[in-house]
């Protein structure tokens, strides 16, 4: 077999990112000489934390569309062509075997370029509500790998593989870790523990409301491991000052392997790669989801679990009011857990990098 060229394009967040670096480790897995190439937009995260991983990547200037009104609307048409032009040189130059697409802004022009140039494409879409991108591309890829039932309703049936979505394996592998993760945390082995996680840069009415709870937390023996987020960091310190130990306050948390080992309940967001990671490591959740979020996705990704029993949600804007009397209810309720548990694991989707790399490499072979 010749050496396999894979472009792989998208970001803007880390629930792209990451997933877009396991598949792509996955295929240097199975096929060890692959040149990959990734494309990115301009300025935003994967333009650092791609070549932090081994790969090269260049740049588009796309931007997204501003859901408000904004001056910055206008620069979009001028951005789109300049990136297609960009990304049709980057397609004639690399020559690449398979174009995949992991959403965010770059991921458009790029795979129209492919598609233009007769490339074999693929799409990976992570929400149970596909993305407007996705959706304008799937009619013209050759394969789309879906994380939920139900996808025929936005994509050709024929070419949809159900593969789950791709997470760090490191960050669901917590089984013997307990131990050390309560030594990590500082943790009280006698109380429940509860973890709050909203995104490298936080969610703001999940913060707020555990921050105005922490007196009922305290009374109901309950300890806390909080990943503020950047953005929250210094009220969430404030906040605490003078509570006790029991809070362990994390601008970000670096081995979340160990945080969902030692944790009862959690508290988050409910983008497409954090709900994949809590059904694998099967704890149950409260999500209070993005309602910004495009289209309402995390919603509609909270929405599926919860039909079936397997966490429970709370609106944002309810957050503050009804959060941490919940949170108490629902951690002292062991037989609750142990179903959310359950069901958790019913649902879990595993080796999803694989199976998308087996995609890829069918593509590229053909």
């Amino acid at each position: 077999m010749n050496k396999l060229k894979i472009i792989i394009s998208g970001g803007g967040t880390g629930g792209h990112i990451f997933p877009a670096i396991a598949i792509a480790n996955a295929i240097k897995t199975k096929q060890k000489d692959t040149e990959f190439l990734f494309v990115g937009a301009e300025g935003k995260m994967e333009m650092e934390k791609v070549p932090e991983a081994g790969y090269k990547i260049v740049g588009l200037p796309i931007i997204g569309i501003q859901r408000s009104m904004s001056l910055k609307n206008l620069k979009l048409p001028f951005k789109l062509i300049v990136s297609f032009r960009k990304a049709k040189k980057i397609i004639k130059e690399f020559k690449p075997d398979v174009a995949v697409g992991v959403g965010g802004y770059a991921s458009g022009p790029l795979l129209l370029a492919a598609q233009q140039a007769g490339i074999a494409t693929l799409i990976q879409e992570q929400n149970s509500f596909a993305g407007l991108t996705n959706r304008m591309l799937g009619k013209r890829v050759n394969r789309i790998c879906v994380a939920y039932d139900g996808m025929e309703v936005f994509f050709p049936k024929d070419k949809i593989v159900k593969t789950g979505n791709p997470v760090r394996s490191e960050m669901v592998d917590i089984i013997g870790k307990e131990e050390r993760a309560k030594k990590h945390f500082q943790l009280n082995e006698n109380k429940k523990t509860l973890l709050i996680v909203g995104g490298s840069l936080g969610a703001w009415a999940i913060n707020e409301a555990i921050a105005s709870s922490l007196d009922k937390l305290k009374e109901a023996q309950i300890q806390l491991i909080w990943q503020t987020g950047k953005l929250y960091y210094e009220n969430a310190i404030k906040a605490a000052e003078g509570k006790g130990e029991w809070v362990k306050i994390h601008e970000f948390i670096k081995p979340m392997d160990l945080a969902y080992s030692t944790a009862d309940l959690v508290v988050s967001r409910a983008g497409a790669i954090a709900v994949s990671e809590l059904v694998l490591v099967k704890k149950p959740v409260i999500f209070v989801p993005l309602p910004s979020a495009a289209e309402n996705h995390q919603t509609k990704n909270a929405q599926v679990l919860v039909r079936q029993k397997a966490a429970e949600l709370i609106e944002n804007k309810d957050a503050k009011e009804k959060l941490g009397d919940r949170i108490i209810s629902l951690i002292r309720d062991e037989e609750s857990l142990k179903k959310m548990s359950r069901q958790m694991g019913v649902m879990g989707l595993e080796n999803a990098a694989d199976k998308i790399a087996n995609e890829v490499i069918k593509l590229a072979t053909k």
